[in-house]
């Protein structure tokens, strides 16, 4: 009976939300670029990304135990300035040529339709455009839904220019690369077969120090896909950042700052170079946010899940010549992370069309 019960009460809500979500956004992008990088910051909340550093976990020295370290790069009066200082990149820049969603002091709310407000459900429902209510856990098995990576790397335009680099070793089985064929660097995994990333491994290793973990160090990441952008020079690629998360479960918010910092940077560093790229130098499009949220609270921060409140709310971030410049986005709305999957077909001129039905994208104007 409690099976039974517990069963009910998942299905009422994943209803509840999914009838929600019908008042999103009903349009596509109006323009299309030749090239988009999707970045995912794993776990990472939207009051650190809108407001800095939280005052009653960075004076807390069970999770900051050099306070005042940590203060001193962090912190400041205002929330305007802490943020700026913690990710300067996404503040000095992002904001002023691009969109940020999901301050939920003013209303703008982003959300994660799945209830259970894990990674693998939440990477699964990003990428399939579906809260599919089966995927309940970060277990190593291979997701059934075809993914936007995927159909992209189908494309007559797209084949084999379609690449994904993640520090979470459970992405081989969330893309379902098996089946999906998407060019995937994960964990601490070599690559096997004629995947040109072989050439990659000898190069990459040696530019990082590393402890064998489920997550690999996200500057290991990052040096795998800057390489082999520079080398290949893809249309699609995804790079999943996971440290954030890991530290919050570790519960060091100095070190899921300090990792929040870093990734910032590596997405400026990136940017830079893209810009300086003629290959895509004014054709490529950023999308970033996060698989989930965290609690709202400074004894719940450092888990998310089920029953943990704050665990479904996130943000997302977008900068290119096809997204309309509105900085923090003020205005009262609803938005998803299923969404995300048909706006990264549309931000490219595609449509997403799995065979289900999916949501719509997110109206970019």
């Amino acid at each position: 009976m409690k099976l039974i019960f517990t069963g009910l009460i998942l299905a009422v809500c994943l209803l509840a939300r999914e009838t929600t979500a019908k008042d999103t956004h009903i349009d596509f992008c109006p323009a299309s670029v030749k090239n988009l990088f999707i970045i995912t910051i794993d776990g990472f909340r939207w009051q650190e990304l809108f407001s800095g550093a939280d005052s009653s976990i960075i004076n807390d020295e069970r999770y900051t135990p050099d306070t005042s370290t940590i203060k001193s790069m962090y912190w400041a009066p205002s929330f305007e300035e802490r943020r700026k200082r913690l990710m300067p990149f996404f503040w000095n820049v992002l904001a002023r040529r691009g969109c940020i969603y999901g301050n939920r002091s003013f209303g703008n709310k982003m959300n994660v339709a799945n209830i259970y407000s894990l990674s693998y459900p939440g990477y699964s429902e990003m990428f399939t455009g579906q809260a599919d209510i089966r995927i309940s856990s970060n277990n190593k098995v291979e997701n059934p839904n075809i993914n936007v990576l995927e159909y992209l790397n189908s494309q007559d335009d797209l084949a084999g220019s379609v690449a994904a680099f993640t520090s979470w070793n459970v992405f081989p089985f969330i893309l379902n690369t098996n089946r999906s064929h998407v060019n995937l660097n994960s964990g601490y995994e070599g690559v096997r077969g004629d995947d040109p990333l072989l050439e990659l491994e000898g190069e990459v290793e040696s530019k990082a120090v590393y402890n064998k973990t489920g997550t690999r160090q996200d500057q290991l990441t990052f040096v795998a896909a800057k390489e082999y952008v520079q080398k290949f020079k893809p249309s699609v690629v995804y790079i999943g950042f996971g440290e954030t998360d890991e530290m919050a479960h570790l519960g060091r918010y100095d070190l899921y700052l300090e990792k929040a910092a870093q990734i910032d940077q590596m997405v400026g560093d990136l940017w830079h170079w893209l810009q300086a790229n003629p290959a895509y130098k004014d054709n490529t499009t950023l999308v970033i946010t996060s698989d989930h949220g965290r609690g709202k609270t400074s004894s719940k921060w450092t888990d998310h899940g089920f029953f943990i409140k704050g665990s479904s709310e996130t943000w997302l971030a977008l900068m290119g010549p096809n997204i309309t410049t509105r900085g923090e986005i003020r205005s009262q709305e609803q938005i998803y992370l299923k969404q995300l999957a048909q706006t990264i077909a549309s931000l490219l001129g595609k449509r997403f069309q799995p065979g289900v039905n999916i949501a719509a994208p997110i109206a970019i104007r």
